[in-house]
């Protein structure tokens, strides 16, 4: 009876006492080792909202895949005007490297007109991507503009197949682009660096440039610019031209002595159109609406653009 009421008294001691519970919990946890602590959950990351931040220029980088070689200082001028009125009407678009900076994707020339007009931010959407596809992100966005000159968009398009394996058939749907047309635009890659050079500052056209990649020889592409030049030709004059040096009239004279057949008028004019779309020395030999079409190549790369052009 007494052992009975001693432990009811040592029952009722517990509840009552703190001090006896928290000792009887540390013997507990002797033994089983401590209670694991409630861990609190990490803050959730915020969400990319997609809305642009004012972000200051000095913070931001100008990007080294730039396609981009040369700005027209006057319509910089007229844009940093705008600038200065209304403000940046399309935000650039940028993706965060170290130390708080930031990389330009796309929007060079919006970031050096409001350099220009003195803003200290400009609106910009920041992207989490990675070199790769910064990369790519900024060449076709260029390719994307009317305004790069003919050999900006050859290297832009050669860098895009070169280091992302793209075919042009790819690189036609990314860019909105004619297949047909990135083909040409990667040949002129072919013309001796100084046409190039001509190319790029505007004194040749994208046309006069394609019709000299007819020419076999590095010496006839630099004869045929030179006359362009000297006697301002256009590019259809620059095409017939091309058609004298590549079918010179030693080699009529060596012909047949039959006399020459006068060739159908829409049959010259188709071959004329077929040369000027390929760039290629192109023959059509017809009789009464039979013959064939020959079409001359000097490497894989004419090889390929002749593909192209039949949608292969």
């Amino acid at each position: 009876m007494q052992s009975k009421k001693r432990g009811d008294m040592e029952a009722t001691a517990t509840q009552t006492d703190p001090k006896r519970r928290a000792a009887l919990g540390k013997g507990i946890e002797s033994l089983l080792g401590p209670r694991p602590q409630a861990v609190a959950p990490p803050p959730p990351a915020p969400e990319p909202t997609g809305k642009p931040l004012e972000i200051p220029l000095d913070r931001i980088d100008r990007n080294p895949n730039q396609t981009r070689t040369t700005f027209d200082e006057a319509k910089l001028a007229e844009l940093a005007a705008s600038i200065t009125a209304t403000g940046v009407v399309q935000p650039i678009v940028v993706r965060e490297i170290a130390d708080g900076r930031y990389q330009l994707i796309m929007g060079e020339r919006r970031w050096r007109a409001s350099q220009a007009a003195g803003k200290p931010t400009i609106p910009a959407i920041v992207r989490q991507v990675s070199d790769e596809q910064a990369m790519e992100m900024t060449i076709v966005e260029n390719l994307q503009r009317a305004d790069l000159n003919p050999m900006e968009q050859a290297r832009a398009y050669e860098r895009l197949s070169r280091e992302f394996k793209l075919t042009q058939e790819q690189m036609a749907v990314r860019t909105g682009k004619d297949r047909a047309s990135v083909g040409n635009f990667i040949r002129l890659l072919k013309l001796p660096s100084d046409i190039q050079s001509l190319v790029e500052d505007g004194t040749l056209t994208f046309g006069h440039a394609r019709a000299l990649l007819a020419l076999e020889t590095v010496a006839q592409m630099a004869d045929a610019a030179n006359r362009i030049t000297a006697l301002s030709l256009s590019v259809r004059q620059t095409e017939s031209m091309v058609q004298g040096m590549i079918n010179p009239e030693s080699k009529v004279k060596k012909a047949a002595a039959a006399p020459p057949q006068q060739q159908d008028p829409n049959v010259h004019e188709a071959q004329d159109r077929l040369q000027r779309r390929l760039g290629l020395k192109v023959h059509i030999e017809d009789k009464k609406g039979r013959g064939r079409v020959i079409i001359e190549y000097s490497g894989i790369d004419d090889f390929d653009s002749i593909l192209s052009a039949l949608g292969e």
